[in-house]
């Protein structure tokens, strides 16, 4: 190995790794392989590899990061430092390291209530549905895939939750729902999405626009559809839709995606407006940047174009955790005095 380079580690910044002379080579090989550039990265440039592999959700373990280490090893060693690449420039202001968020319960807040989480096999949905039954609550969790309920019900051993397999999209599925929850449904929290393929609308298929609009929109429209009138008829309720700030802006997604956050956002406002009156509130959360497991793929060269070049300047993406704590205030009693809110949970996204 060269005496003049330091090795990379997995708490090097993926910045560093990028503009290491052995490290930038082997991780552009490993984007190439995949269909991808540098620019997937986006924000999550600023984060070290140990922490990505943390907040992945197993997209990106330590067996993987072993094997690129040991990739920029054997180039090191094989001989001298090759021409390094061009650095990018520096930003203008640095990013200050934040400390550490740590989770705090609070102890009883969901006590006696019941409350539907879709997706809750993964990422915000299974984070969210982990707060709620920590917090007291008993916790309805839906999701596609079986296996994930299931590990995550081995987690909660104890714990006050029912999980249903259920697709958002089927009406029988609707039904085995409503069956495990009971007459009184307190909360629902409407998380279950998919990304589309970063297409603007001259690319955009059929069959991922239905789709996206399928498990975005209507799975959570017809899933509101049934719990509200045993809400109605309790006197009270708390949705909570999970919106994204591709439903506050057009450059954070592809076309299909875009509208249909943007039509979550509509329904979040109208059922706000309609049921104002009968004590149940309805409100939405706008992610930003999440490390969750859903893929955003890029099938069009001009959708990863222009949206990766948006993504550049978007905050430090957050932690479904972070989401969670969000979600959970809204369907909370302490979101009292909230109705028809669309709460960008975005680190300042939406300010820019």
């Amino acid at each position: 190995m060269s005496p003049t380079h330091t090795r990379l580690s997995g708490d090097s910044k993926v910045t560093e790794w990028l503009a290491d002379p052995y490290g930038g080579p082997v991780i552009r090989a490993m984007l190439a392989e995949n269909g991808h550039n540098e620019k997937v990265f986006g924000p999550a440039k600023r984060f070290s590899f140990n922490k990505l592999i943390k907040l992945s959700g197993g997209r990106f373990t330590q067996e993987m990061l072993d094997d690129l280490i040991a990739k920029v090893d054997a180039a090191a060693a094989a001989g001298g430092a090759p021409e390094p690449e061009a650095a990018a420039p520096a930003p203008t202001t640095a990013p200050v390291e934040q400390p550490e968020w740590e989770e705090r319960i609070t102890d009883g807040r969901f006590t006696g209530k019941t409350v539907i989480v879709t997706g809750a096999g993964s990422g915000i949905g299974r984070a969210t549905a982990s707060r709620i039954a920590r917090e007291g609550g008993r916790v309805i969790a839906l999701d596609i895939s079986e296996d994930r309920l299931k590990e995550f019900a081995a987690e909660h051993d104890g714990l006050d939750i029912t999980v249903v397999r259920a697709d958002v999209t089927a009406d029988e599925d609707l039904a085995k729902v409503l069956d495990a929850a009971g007459e009184k449904i307190d909360a629902l929290a409407n998380v279950a999405g998919i990304m589309d393929n970063m297409t603007p609308v001259h690319e955009v298929t059929d069959e991922i626009w239905n789709r996206v609009f399928a498990v975005n929109v209507t799975g959570p429209m017809k899933l509101s559809r049934a719990v509200l009138p045993r809400m109605l008829a309790a006197g009270r309720g708390s949705i909570v839709n999970v919106a994204s700030e591709a439903g506050l802006r057009g450059s954070a997604a592809g076309a299909a995606y875009t509208s249909s956050k943007h039509a979550i956002v509509g329904l979040t406002k109208n059922s706000a407006f309609m049921y104002a009156e009968t004590g149940v509130r309805v409100n939405a959360v706008a992610p930003g940047a999440v490390m969750t497991n859903i893929e955003a793929r890029f099938d069009s060269e001009l959708g990863q174009d222009r949206v990766s070049t948006a993504m550049a300047v978007t905050p430090t993406p957050a932690s479904a955790d972070q989401l969670a704590a969000s979600i959970t205030f809204l369907l909370s009693d302490d979101g009292v005095n909230l109705n028809g809110v669309i709460l960008p949970s975005d680190g300042g996204w939406s300010a820019a």
